[in-house]
């Protein structure tokens, strides 16, 4: 039985339940992207301070790999989540309210860690609920993930036209967070899952390598958007300030478009398909944005590559959950890594190419990278339809 097509997720409050966290991460992390300059004012960070001090979030990450199959393997993946989410919240208060620069740097990585743990615990269960409801899910949760960013940037611009000070966003968010995990706290609890065992992180194959492989470069290509967009339009392109930010804008409109149709468009192509032809996209937009100098066609190409990105990170972390020998746990560890990889080393790396050779020589290395990632798709094996077995049911899920 082929997966039937998805449904909103309002009609799910199960789904809906675990979907509002994805939501929850990207509005509290809004929250922090508005409060950056005032807490660069607030401990005299230069920009160089700044951007290694911002490091420690990424590298509480990566001890967030390494601890996921300790905790996993004792906690129930519902109760961490209530949990979770509720402790994210305090280390955000924390964090912005931090007197000095030592307080801010363990914030900084408690949030890491406890963001990295947050993601394996809702892409699990997600996963899970996929069999469960026969539909696929995963990318309509991650739109919720973009959503929550424009929402919080939203609420922040809207408070400073009002003339309300800074501290009510944050006010505002939490609240909310906190009222929506209280409310649905019992269809959150019902998960009792736990969803690892076994003594730790094994070494990866080939084709796991593959997975991360392709998550690498997908969140390289994703960062190195958000990092250096802004840059291109004003010194390469020489755009007027007002539409500096519009790439990356133009980007965010069409990942957040792509995942909300992103489910439907797997159940009909498949997951290979769909990562193989979202790689050229990406690539074509590449292309476009190095290639042309007139701005409507480089905000096109940005579009282009919203579009061919938007789906692939979910599937790589759907594929990741069910990978033969290894639990959801370990799966999303090792994939993840590759991801938190390209989002660190990605902008640095065009940085330095930029700077000998140019920015456009710079973001053209990224054509090759997802032209590359597509190759790679189409060589592994854990992207192709097996059938999988589902209690008494056989479903061809088109996963992994």
């Amino acid at each position: 039985m082929l997966l039937k097509n998805p449904v909103p997720l309002f009609h799910l409050k199960p789904v809906l339940a675990v979907a509002f966290l994805f939501a929850a991460s990207s509005l509290l992390f809004g929250v922090w992207v508005s409060y950056i300059p005032a807490i660069k004012e607030k401990h005299s960070f230069t920009d160089a301070t700044l951007g290694l001090s911002l490091l420690f979030s990424p590298l509480g990450a990566i001890t967030g790999v390494f601890l996921s199959t300790k905790i996993f393997s004792r906690i129930p993946v519902g109760k961490w989540m209530v949990a979770g989410y509720l402790l994210l919240c305090l280390i955000m208060v924390l964090q912005i309210g931090s007197p000095n620069r030592p307080m801010l740097w363990l914030c900084l990585y408690c949030f890491g860690v406890v963001s990295f743990l947050n993601g394996v615990a809702t892409n699990a269960t997600i996963n899970m609920m996929e069999k469960k409801y026969d539909r696929l899910l995963m990318n309509s949760c991650h739109a919720l993930y973009s959503l929550g960013g424009a929402v919080s940037a939203g609420i922040a611009a809207t408070l400073v036209a009002l003339g309300f000070v800074k501290s009510w966003h944050l006010v505002i968010v939490i609240t909310a967070i906190v009222a929506i995990i209280y409310y649905s706290r019992k269809l959150l609890l019902q998960h009792q899952e736990i969803i690892h065992s076994g003594s730790g992180i094994k070494l990866p194959s080939v084709a796991v390598l593959g997975i991360s492989f392709i998550c690498m470069i997908l969140f390289m290509a994703e960062g190195c958007v958000a990092d250096w967009s802004g840059i291109y339009f004003k010194e390469v392109l020489h755009a007027p300030k007002q539409y500096v930010s519009l790439g990356y804008g133009s980007f965010a409109v069409a990942m957040t478009i792509g995942r909300l149709v992103g489910d439907y468009v797997v159940s009909k192509t498949g997951n290979k398909n769909a990562v193989i032809g979202g790689c050229i996209m990406a690539a074509v937009g590449f292309f476009m944005v190095v290639s042309i100098d007139f701005i409507p066609m480089v905000l096109l190409g940005y579009i282009v590559i919203g579009f061919g990105c938007s789906s692939i990170v979910p599937i790589l972390f759907r594929a990741s959950a069910n990978i033969p020998g290894l639990s959801k746990v370990e799966g999303f560890a090792m994939v993840t890594t590759g991801g938190l990889i390209g989002f660190l080393a990605g902008p640095s790396l065009i940085g330095v190419v930029s700077e000998k050779a140019g920015l456009s020589v710079g973001l053209s290395l990224l054509i090759i990278f997802t032209l590359v990632a597509a190759v790679v798709a189409w060589r592994n094996p854990f992207l192709s339809k097996p059938n999988v077995q589902q209690g008494n049911q056989m479903i061809d899920e088109q996963l992994y």
